[in-house]
């Protein structure tokens, strides 16, 4: 068994594995694969519809919602955002900035007005989330980016804004409970706890569409693929339908409070044996670690990596190194990754300081 920590795309149940393999032979005894049947067919209407279905069960999305399954993944939900929320004249959008995908996204939101970064974790190479910062009401809307899978942070409260509030989730949706009534929009990349890359959720409140006074590309206008129910183009069917499949595999398995509940274990098992072993510690500030993306080092490379690098990879551990901008190692434990896994790794980190 490989124990894959691959921060996206990433682990998924090995249930969703076998039933889109098979829907690729043979999609619902049709004779035709999920990839090559028409997209307007009834068969492929009823996945997009059921996927769509299981965002607002899964989520307990309220009335006056959309739920849309667009291309393109978060980054260019960084400008969709901006420019279906942003006003043509006289725009601004307010940014907190925990990280490169939120600095991203302040990067395309310049391209169509103003931008204010009302805080920023950059002084500290984005090892906490800013807190006390002002929320203004004089802006077209407040952005955040929830999980930071780079530097392992993750709001654990949202702050109140009366502004519009919208929010990149893609690396923790579906991990715990949301208040989708405190967002104007919702948006997430599938390949972290939803499903293959190719795919990327909107769930945008009604009323708050069309006030931007600008022209807007059809392709980026969010208000026409609502119109469409996500089939305005060729929708992407395969990722549709594999996200249909885990989201049907999170229901079985009681839901995202079931989910919240696993990875609350699974990140404190991680996190109290980083704590207690002399060799590691943490790269994040502790109240903001992250329960999909936890981020750590050696305290003495020099003397462990090496040794370290070769236990883990012996016990068929897959994706652990961390990314370039921290280095050290990142576990990335999305909702499919077992506790076992997480034990398979803790023990290697034991076995480590037990011969070092």
């Amino acid at each position: 068994m490989v124990h894959n920590y691959s921060a996206g795309p990433c682990v998924l149940p090995q249930e969703v594995f076998e039933k889109a393999a098979e829907s690729i032979r043979d999609y619902n005894g049709t004779g035709l694969s999920i990839i090559e049947m028409s997209h307007r067919s009834k068969d492929f209407v009823e996945v997009m519809d059921r996927a769509r279905a299981l965002v607002k069960e899964l989520l307990n999305v309220p009335d006056g919602y959309t739920v849309l399954f667009l291309q393109g993944g978060a980054s260019l939900g960084f400008y969709t955002s901006a420019i279906n929320f942003m006003k043509n004249e006289g725009g601004v959008g307010a940014y907190v900035d925990t990280g490169s995908w939120s600095s991203k996204a302040i990067k395309e939101a310049k391209l169509l007005g103003d931008v204010r970064v009302l805080a920023s974790s950059q002084d500290q190479n984005f090892n906490y989330i800013p807190k006390g910062y002002e929320v203004p009401t004089d802006v077209d809307y407040v952005h955040l980016t929830s999980n930071n899978t780079i530097f392992g942070t993750q709001f654990k409260s949202f702050p109140e804004s009366k502004a519009p509030l919208l929010c990149d989730m893609s690396s923790d949706i579906f991990s715990k409970s949301v208040d989708v009534s405190k967002f104007d929009l919702i948006y997430a990349g599938a390949q972290k706890n939803m499903g293959p890359a190719g795919t990327t959720v909107y769930i945008v409140k009604d009323e708050a569409l069309g006030k931007t006074g600008r022209a807007i590309p059809s392709m980026l206008d969010l208000q026409v693929h609502s119109s469409k129910d996500s089939m305005f183009n060729t929708p992407p069917v395969f990722a549709v339908y594999g996200s249909m499949l885990t989201m049907e595999w999170m229901k079985k398995e009681g839901g995202v409070s079931e989910m919240e509940k696993r990875n609350e274990m699974k990140a404190q098992l991680l996190y109290s044996e980083i704590d207690r072993n002399a060799l590691f510690e943490g790269t994040t500030k502790a109240e903001d670690r992250s329960n999909m993306n936890p981020t750590f080092v050696l305290k003495d490379e020099e003397a462990h990596a090496a040794r370290f690098d070769q236990m883990w990879k012996n016990a068929n551990i897959n994706g652990l190194k961390g990314h370039r901008s921290v280095g050290g190692y990142r576990a990335s434990m999305y909702n499919a990754l077992g506790i076992g896994s997480v034990r398979v790794l803790v023990e290697v980190m034991k076995e480590l300081e037990r011969t070092a």
